[in-house]
């Protein structure tokens, strides 16, 4: 073989084995650089609360920052669609939610993703009791006055929430279907913003996770008639569960988990599971969730296998209870 024949052929050789390598050392070497955590929802509700608890420990652990991006729009579906359009990388993840996940799919027949399919599950972060709350000045004292007040006025009340598909919607309509009342409906551009309306009295009721309303809860600046879990959440022990107050179809617990797009390499989504994990079990971290009602995961609830068994049987369960729903705006 001549001399610029081997040449060649040599050139060709480290072409095909340069981007392996390449790949082998990024996995490696990860992470190099700072990481986006995309949450669905504007800063200061429930998702974006619990993504700041974690992203401290985890960055500490991967030796990159974690910044947060507030991606707005769409009950969270917008998140949902930039983050599985992201680079396999592991430089772009996403908070994600039963929400997000899981009745997006009912609720938005055109939905850009697959939650299934088109994302990586990392981990779970943390469980939330979903409860029923309204402004301030509502004449119902207990879930069952306020059940039947509700039935009476229907058609006068209206509902806010952080956008369809999001856990406020979600939950909420399901409450509305068991009554079988269609209130007007009014989206805000995250649950922290549906929460300062209903404090404020320009809306009469929502449901939220308890993470967001704890605070409002003990300052008494609304009213917290039950909450969707089968035992009561100890950061709010006095507040009945919806089973105890007479209304035990209302079950429902929102979830908080963390997926990278399709295709990211196992390695970096083991990184980043072992990170999460370490999270979970820092003593500031797991207090800071337990205080604002989070149910943190289990070990056997924390892996990606387990995450991915989740959206599977979240998306079962609430596609038959969810229609798209006429009028929401």
């Amino acid at each position: 073989m001549s001399t610029l024949k081997f040449i060649a052929a040599a050139a060709c050789g480290i072409a095909l084995v340069a981007p392996g390598r390449d790949t082998a050392h990024a996995q490696t070497d990860y992470p190099a650089r700072t990481i986006t955590m995309i949450v669905p929802f504007a800063a200061g509700g429930p998702t974006d609360v619990v993504g700041r608890i974690i992203v401290e420990s985890m960055s500490h652990t991967l030796g990159q920052q974690i910044v947060i991006e507030n991606v707005i729009g769409a009950g969270g579906t917008t998140a949902g669609t930039r983050a599985m359009r992201a680079a396999p990388d592991g430089y772009t993840i996403m908070l994600g939610h039963m929400g997000t996940h899981a009745a997006a799919v009912a609720l938005y027949p055109n939905l850009a993703y697959n939650p299934s399919i088109d994302f990586a599950p990392i981990g779970m972060v943390a469980g939330m009791a979903v409860l029923i709350l309204a402004k301030k000045d509502m004449p119902a004292r207990n879930l069952g006055e306020f059940i039947s007040y509700v039935k009476q006025h229907a058609a006068e009340l209206t509902m806010a929430h952080a956008g369809m598909g999001s856990v406020s919607h979600v939950t909420c309509q399901l409450f509305n279907s068991i009554l079988g009342v269609s209130p007007k409906l009014a989206a805000f551009q995250g649950s922290g913003p549906a929460m300062n309306a209903l404090v404020a009295g320009k809306v009469d009721y929502m449901c939220d996770q308890v993470v967001a309303v704890v605070p409002q809860a003990k300052a008494n600046s609304i009213r917290v008639y039950a909450v969707s879990t089968p035992t009561r959440n100890p950061a709010l022990p006095d507040v009945p569960t919806a089973k105890e107050a007479g209304l035990p179809l209302f079950d429902a617990s929102a979830w908080n988990a963390l997926f990278a797009p399709k295709n990211t390499p196992q390695p970096i989504i083991a990184k980043l599971n072992a990170a999460l994990v370490k999270a979970l079990d820092d003593e500031t971290v797991r207090k800071r969730l337990l205080d604002l009602g989070g149910d943190i995961p289990g070990s056997a609830g924390r892996s990606p296998e387990a995450l991915a068994a989740l959206v599977k049987s979240e998306i079962a369960k609430w596609t038959p209870i969810l229609r798209p729903t006429e009028g929401t705006n």
